[in-house]
């Protein structure tokens, strides 16, 4: 990649251990982001998603190593760098307007009353929220909540949009809903954005690239997956798309298996830390950075999800719950 506009160089982090030492919880990470990319991370609970995302905000410092954004060393928090929670983490006294024109406040700290309104209503208008404008949280919805958080995070244009499982506690229906505008957003604006999930279908959907992280702890960043699918993709038609189950099973099956065991299938490879396998499942170009032993295991033919998961034992199987944790 040769614009690296965020980049992770060899990052760790350890944690303080119960009765002296330390525990790490991952190590020596290396991953570079373009401009206007959009980045998803997924792996198991525990194996240090979040402290990536936290390290990525300033929130957190590593014990190792550097995040350079833009050029510049990641040394605290900082606006350039906008957080969407898990919660919405709204100002429960502030109306929809008040809490957005609260964080174009915090950048703009002399920008007067007018001008500070318009930049707070441009982008509760791109989140649709035209006309809830003098409404509380206590009179909105989840997904409602959720698109306030959005657009007080867009309204002070943010160099990087940083997003923890944000629609994890919605519905179905709306957090279909707000995978959309937050695509739709994203490509209008060419935000640039690193989300952490642990849904399969919603990586694909949304991401450039699917960082696929091992187990914890001392976990590592096993391959990053290119997204072969179209750029402009739609909901609608993602799932017909012939590379589709390709990616999906791919994606999987690391989750299910290779993502405990990793360690050992690297073992007499040339996998290097530093520079990541980059693999596009169901095609045929495949990284010179992938070692062999990493070859797809469906030939480069798109399977359906019945076909993946025939090829585990069945005291293996996984459940949709596993699919989740």
């Amino acid at each position: 990649m040769t614009d690296k506009f965020i980049s992770i160089e060899s990052v760790s982090k350890r944690f303080p251990a119960a009765g002296g030492g330390s525990t790490t919880v991952f190590e020596d990470l290396w991953l570079s982001m373009a401009r206007g990319e959009f980045v998803c991370i997924i792996g198991h609970s525990g194996c240090g998603k979040t402290t990536v995302l936290n390290i990525l905000a300033g929130l957190e410092a590593p014990s190792d190593g550097a995040v350079i954004v833009d050029n510049q060393a990641i040394e605290g928090p900082s606006l350039d760098r906008a957080v969407i929670f898990q919660s919405h983490a709204l100002l429960p006294w502030l109306t929809v307007m008040g809490n957005v024109a609260y964080a174009v406040a915090s950048k703009w700290r002399f920008m007067n009353r007018g001008d500070l309104n318009r930049q707070a209503q441009k982008f509760i208008d791109l989140v649709g929220l035209t006309g809830a404008e003098h409404k509380r949280p206590a009179e909105l919805s989840g997904g409602m909540k959720q698109r306030v958080g959005i657009a007080r995070t867009l309204s002070i244009e943010p160099k990087i949009m940083l997003m923890d499982e944000p629609f994890s506690a919605l519905d179905a229906l709306t957090r279909g809903t707000l995978q959309d505008e937050v695509r739709r957003i994203c490509l209008e604006t060419g935000q640039t954005a690193f989300m952490i999930t642990h849904d399969v279908d919603e990586a694909i959907y949304l991401a450039d690239r699917v960082v696929l992280m091992t187990n914890g702890p001392n976990a590592v960043l096993a391959e990053i997956v290119e997204n072969p699918l179209p750029k402009e993709r739609q909901r609608n038609d993602v799932h017909r798309h012939p590379l589709y189950y390709g990616v999906r099973n791919h994606i999987i099956d690391f989750l299910v298996s290779r993502s405990k065991n990793f360690a050992d299938e690297m073992a007499g490879t040339n996998y290097d830390r530093r520079h990541v396998p980059v693999v596009r499942p169901g095609t045929p170009q495949v990284s010179a950075t992938r070692p062999a032993s990493l070859d797809s295991t469906d030939g480069g033919q798109a399977r359906s999800p019945m076909q993946v998961v025939a090829d585990f034992p069945t005291s293996s199987r996984p459940s949709l719950a596993q699919h989740r944790a």
